[in-house]
Order: C-alpha cells, then sequence, then structure tokens
C-alpha cells in the first residue's frame, strides 16, 4: 500500500507540472482549459481542480457540449450541481472568448427575458400589462371573504333566496357525485327563469318554485349550456382579463388544481380595484392613455343603446336583459334625460320580496323598494379623461358609467370590461371584443 501511494503523489507531482508548462505556454487571455465538465455557476466559485492531462480538453464554442469524461474528477463541493454524463448537451455551456452574448443554454433564454423586459420597459404603456403578467390570482384574493357554494340537489328556489340572504350575486355548483364544480349559479339564471317561464300573476312559475338546480341545468339550458370557466390561483391577472373578456362573462372563480376547492370569485372590479390601489399609492406613472378623454379614445357604447322608460314593465326589462346581454338598463324620460338605472341585481329584490310573480308592474314602481340605499345614477362626460373615469367607477363600486351630455342627455355607456380592455388587453395585441357589460 505504501507503495502504490508513493507513486500516486509522484504521478501526481509529474501531473502538476505538466499543467504548470501547459498554462505558462498558453497566451495571456486565453481562458483557463482543463474543464472536461461542464462550468459552474456565475454564484460557484470554487478553486480549480487538478485533472489528469488526457482529461483536458479546451474549452469548447458556443453550440458544442462539453464532453463528459470518467476520468474527469471535479470537486466534491460541485458534485451535486453537475449534470450527470449523457448524451444530452448540458444545461449551462461554456463561456465564449468574445464579451457580448457570453451566455447560452438557460443563461442566454435569461438574458432574451431581460431584453425583452428592458425594451418593454421603454414603452411606458405597456406598464399596466406588465402589472397584470407579475401579479397572481392569489395575491388578489382577500384574507377575509364571503363564498357561498351551493350543491346542484338544492331546489332554485332556495339557492337564490340563499343569494339574497347572504348578500352575494353568484355561487360556484358542486356536483356530488361528479365530485367537482360543474357551474356558476347567478342573478343571471334568475333573470333567463322568470323571462322564459312568466305567463301572468296568475300562473305559478313551476320551475322557479319545485325544480333543482341539477335538472334546471340538464333540461332547460341545453341549448346555452356552457361548461365552468375557472382559473388557478398561480394563474396571472392578466390571464384572469383575458378569459373574462373573452368568454364573456362577469365572474371567473378561483379554483385551486391541487385540492380543487374554491377560493374566490374573480370580478372586473376587484381586478380594476387592484391596479387603481397601486396606482394611486405606488409610484407606478400614468400613461398617455389614461391622460386622453372619453371622446378621444372611443371607449364604451354609443350606438344601438340598450335604455327603458319609467313606465316599462318589468318583464320587458328582463327581455332586454337577456336579448342584448347586458348588465344594466338606464332609465330614460320622455326628454332623453338619464334619471334612474335598473341593473340585473335589483331583479334580485323580486326574490327577496317575492313579488317575482306579477312582472308586470313598471320598473319605477320596483325601484322604490332598493334593499340597499341608491346615491343616483354614476354619470361621466366624453370630456373626461380616462383617469378620471377609473377613478370614479372604482370610488363608486359600480360596474359602469353612464355617457351623458351637458343636459343629461343619455349618450353611451362605459363598462368595467371596457376599461380592461383598453388598458390591458388591446396594448397587449389583444382583439377588439364586443362589449360584454354595461
Amino acid at each position: 500500500m505504501k507503495r502504490f501511494g508513493s507513486l500516486r503523489r509522484s504521478k501526481k507531482r509529474r501531473e502538476e507540472e505538466r499543467l504548470l508548462a501547459r498554462r505558462q505556454s498558453e497566451p495571456p487571455g486565453w481562458p483557463a482549459s482543463g474543464l472536461s465538465s461542464p462550468p459552474s455557476t456565475p454564484t460557484q466559485t470554487p478553486s480549480p481542480p487538478v485533472f489528469s492531462v488526457e482529461a483536458q480538453s479546451p474549452v469548447p464554442e458556443p453550440g458544442q457540449s462539453p464532453s463528459c469524461s470518467p476520468s474527469s474528477a471535479p470537486e466534491s463541493s460541485l458534485r451535486n450541481t453537475m449534470p450527470s454524463c449523457s448524451s444530452k448537451p448540458p444545461l449551462l455551456a461554456s463561456v465564449s472568448k468574445t464579451t457580448s452574448r457570453q451566455v447560452s443554454g438557460i443563461t442566454e433564454g435569461m438574458l432574451e427575458k431581460l431584453e425583452i423586459e428592458d425594451e418593454a420597459c421603454e414603452e411606458p404603456e405597456n406598464i399596466y400589462i406588465r402589472f397584470m403578467k407579475s401579479h397572481k390570482c392569489y395575491d388578489i384574493i382577500p384574507t377575509s371573504s364571503k363564498l357561498v357554494v351551493f350543491d346542484t340537489s338544492l331546489q332554485v328556489k332556495k339557492a337564490f333566496f340563499a343569494l339574497v340572504a347572504n348578500g352575494v350575486r353568484a355561487a360556484p355548483l358542486w356536483d356530488t357525485r361528479r365530485q367537482s364544480f360543474v357551474g356558476m349559479l347567478t342573478i343571471t339564471d334568475f333573470i333567463i327563469i322568470l323571462h322564459r317561464y312568466y305567463k301572468s300573476p296568475l300562473v305559478q312559475i313551476y320551475e322557479l318554485e319545485e325544480h333543482k338546480i341539477e335538472t334546471w341545468r340538464e333540461l332547460y339550458l341545453q341549448e346555452t349550456f356552457k361548461p365552468l370557466v375557472s382559473i388557478s390561483p398561480e394563474a396571472s391577472l392578466f390571464d384572469a382579463v383575458y378569459s373574462l373578456i373573452k368568454n364573456k362573462i362577469h365572474r371567473l372563480p378561483v379554483i385551486d388544481p391541487v385540492t380543487g376547492n374554491a377560493l374566490y370569485i374573480l370580478t372586473h372590479k376587484r381586478i380594476l380595484k387592484f391596479l387603481q390601489l397601486f396606482i394611486c399609492q405606488s409610484e407606478m406613472p400614468r400613461t398617455a392613455l389614461m391622460k386622453q378623454t372619453l371622446g378621444e379614445l372611443g371607449i364604451g357604447t354609443y350606438t344601438n343603446i340598450a335604455f327603458i322608460r319609467p313606465n316599462t314593465p318589468i318583464i320587458k326589462a328582463l327581455s332586454l336583459f337577456v336579448e342584448r346581454r347586458v348588465s344594466a338598463l338606464p332609465v330614460v324620460d320622455d326628454s332623453g334625460k338619464v334619471v334612474d338605472i335598473y341593473s340585473k341585481f335589483d331583479v334580485i329584490n323580486l326574490a327577496a320580496e317575492k313579488t317575482y310573480n306579477n312582472l308586470d308592474v313598471t320598473v319605477t314602481q320596483a325601484l322604490r323598494h332598493r334593499s340597499q340605499y341608491f346615491e343616483g345614477v354614476v354619470k361621466c362626460s366624453s370630456h373626461e379623461t380616462l383617469d378620471t373615469i377609473v377613478d370614479r367607477i372604482v370610488k363608486a363600486e359600480v360596474h359602469r358609467l353612464v355617457v351623458v351630455d351637458e343636459r343629461s342627455c343619455i349618450k353611451g355607456v362605459i363598462s368595467l370590461s371596457d376599461i380592461l380592455q383598453a388598458l390591458v388587453l388591446t396594448p397587449a395585441g389583444g382583439v377588439r371584443k364586443e362589449s360584454i357589460t354595461q
């Protein structure tokens, strides 16, 4: 054993002398050779290991993978970070001789990402896009909130009463047989039932009084039935905005893909409020888009506006909700002035007061029984900037503003989805989508 040990020491001494002579013969500035395994990451700075001459190989050029040899013996501190020898090139290639783009593989991909982000920073209009893409849906979920879930075996009538009792506008539907969420129950479903099956005050709406949610979905929603659209808490807010507008929905449930639990219901209002909060409390600059007026941008709906008169029957208003796919109807008098607004949320008061059997009453009569204090119609002018519009709609906590002229005559409607479309999707290259919310 002593003999073998002395032989190894003498052999090692000869190898060190040959390696020293080789390094002295190399021209100045030439990268150190002798690495037969992939180079360490920038954070690793180990002392250069000593290898045999046979294991030494010049630094591979970009596009070539370093060779893996059993004779190479990296230091133990790097052993766990080095990839195993295989035919696939390592993730981190060696450093090239030039100073420009001195990375490849993953490092090159990271550099390209940084270069793209730097280019985006030069365009201030994209700041809201980057904000949405850098925040996850989980970031927007409040610390404490109420989430009501209905089983599909529950009666439709009791479900709508539960919405009223809990002060919520929608609830995820749980199917016990499938052990998964299958859809959402919203005020729109209540409106569709009333619109489709109401005959007169003397005829009871059997579909509302007796049917279960699963019966209603399977038998009466076959034509308009759509699968549940949900999103993961790890998805970006940009994905949430895109999903809301693309699918023409107002509420997007956040469902944990691991546990299958529903965590929250995202809305246009919540997302825009989250963005506005950062704009006001941080140094996030206001883009040129925010300084333009509504008339210059043309955001909103200004033709074929859906509205009603004070003496319009409720059943007629429900028909407009269903046919025009809007969430609110401005109430306009004979002179064209906006005097009130009738929203989908006001319809749920029919369930609260159990007056849905008489839908021939006028909208004015129905609005006298609002469950919440009504501060009036929130309006805006086409001469106001988008910055002012966003601030007003967020503070008022409404879903839309009615655009009026100097005489308070209706000119158009701008909704939350219109604003998010203009701030996020359109600058990102998204196709202009039809306004779905008023």
